[in-house]
């Protein structure tokens, strides 16, 4: 874990411009669609259409802000590692469920986004407070745990890199032949072009692939840049524009989930540990999982300051850094650049919107998954045994089952539903559960070290021996 031969810049390293404008765009493409998402279903379920533009350049804005902090740290504050932060999909569904609620009450825009953004700023201060504690959880944080939420955030983000491969959610043609052909060719761009000993070859398989793909969609005439006039010229970000409220009945499922994306939050620190070549136990490793879970509250925080929603550290640029082998913090601070950049200029970020979602998702869903075969790399360097085994399944068994079958939290209460139904919430708490209740295997006692006597031994016939301890090994069994 430690000799990362593929790594080709480590944390501290300063590859030369080109080389980090190069990589730092790739993550912005791996992650761009994952930052403006959630802003969109929320504001489109709350009929906040007039506020998009705006809405979408605050949380672009947001994750430059944030994804700086991260990546270079101030004091107490960030991991010091290549953590992309976005808004959060974990918390679409309560923050609907609290705006609903709001209108039901005839409250106008204003005071639907005003709600929202005082339950974000006080639920932040859950994981705020959290991370000085975080120490005191360490057996939270044990490679079994560990692993098994990265796999889990691998195999969940997996689906959304399938959905977009095939035309993307909502799409009126989804599944059909030319998107998922347009995805496989983007997919099987960048594995070829990243198997290459040619470092500009690998370091730009990413936008070659996406480059390629978008093309060859343009030449088909399934590339649009219409929406680009209706997008004004500036964004200036206005601190508390519309104002700040709080309820603290809606702010209470907002808090919980806030508990629990710091444990999500944890092993997407831990993957990219793992793919930057940084220890993953030790004072080092805590101090960095305690300054990104405080990022991650300081990060939501400002995103409440500046109009938008909760910010998380994301997975799905673990995968970039193991493609590209660049784990540079250099790199970590231009995509922050880029993302603010994006976030003044909405037209910037209007034309990545433009990339065909097939070509998004033949580009995500091998990283994506690269993220999960990093947390099952986790998993098989620890002793397998019988316990390790049924935690592992049953938590990653709940875990995709929920993705799998979203129906099971419909009997639930609201707040409970939208925490178990994120596959990676469940699982994690399946495992930390099993990993306190199970009780440990006893060790098989080893009958060379017994205190017996020389004489004693040599009384014992070698085959009672052997017949001994095979009756302890099937007793344990």
């Amino acid at each position: 874990m430690s000799d990362n031969h593929e790594l080709l810049y480590g944390l501290e390293d300063r590859p030369a411009a080109i080389k980090t404008v190069t990589a730092a765009f790739q993550h912005v493409l791996a992650s761009f669609v994952g930052v403006i998402t959630p802003t969109l279903i929320i504001a489109a379920a709350l009929d906040l259409h007039a506020h998009i533009p705006f809405l979408v350049s605050m949380a672009l804005f947001v994750s430059g802000i944030g994804t700086i902090i991260q990546t270079k740290s101030f004091g107490r504050i960030g991991s010091g590692l290549v953590a992309v932060q976005g808004t959060s999909f974990a918390f679409v569904s309560a923050l609907i469920l609290a705006g609903i609620t709001v209108r039901q009450r005839g409250g106008s825009d204003d005071d639907v986004m005003a709600l929202l953004l005082g339950i974000t700023m006080a639920g932040a201060m859950v994981e705020v407070v959290l991370s000085f504690f975080i120490h005191k959880l360490t057996r939270l944080l044990n490679p079994v745990i560990t692993g098994i939420v990265i796999t889990s955030i691998g195999l969940s983000l997996i689906k959304v890199g399938m959905t977009d491969l095939n035309g993307g959610f909502g799409s009126v043609d989804f599944g059909q032949l030319n998107h998922v052909g347009l995805g496989l060719s983007v997919l099987f761009v960048i594995i070829f072009l990243n198997a290459s000993n040619n470092l500009w070859v690998r370091l730009s398989a990413i936008f070659i692939g996406m480059a390629l793909g978008t093309l060859c969609a343009w030449s088909f005439g399934n590339v649009s840049f219409a929406h680009l006039s209706s997008l004004p010229v500036l964004a200036i970000p206005t601190p508390f524009k519309y104002g700040i409220d709080f309820d603290f009945a809606l702010f209470l499922p907002l808090a919980l989930i806030y508990l629990f994306s710091a444990l999500e939050t944890a092993g997407d620190l831990t993957a990219n540990s793992v793919f930057c070549n940084q220890p993953i136990t030790g004072p080092v490793y805590l101090k960095r999982i305690k300054g990104g879970i405080l990022g991650d509250g300081i990060n939501s925080v400002l995103a409440a300051c500046f109009n938008t929603f909760p910010n998380t550290t994301f997975g799905q640029n673990n995968g970039v850094i193991q493609l590209t082998g660049i784990a540079s913090r250099r790199v970590g601070i231009a995509i922050g650049g880029f993302y603010v950049l994006f976030g003044i200029f909405p037209i910037i970020g209007g034309i990545l919107q433009a990339i065909p979602k097939a070509v998004l998702g033949g580009a995500t869903l091998v990283m994506f998954a690269m993220v999960a075969v990093g947390g099952l790399k986790i998993l098989m360097q620890q002793n397998f045994d019988r316990r390790t085994s049924l935690i592992t399944a049953s938590a990653l068994g709940l875990g995709m089952g929920v993705m799998m079958v979203p129906e099971m939290t419909l009997g639930f209460p609201q707040w409970l539903g939208n925490i178990i139904a994120s596959p990676v919430t469940l699982s994690g708490l399946t495992a930390v559960f099993l990993d306190m209740t199970l009780p440990k295997q006893v060790p098989l006692p080893d009958l060379n070290t017994q205190n017996n006597s020389p004489k004693e031994q040599k009384k014992s016939p070698p085959d009672l021996v052997q017949n001994t301890r095979l009756s302890h090994h099937e007793s344990a069994s």
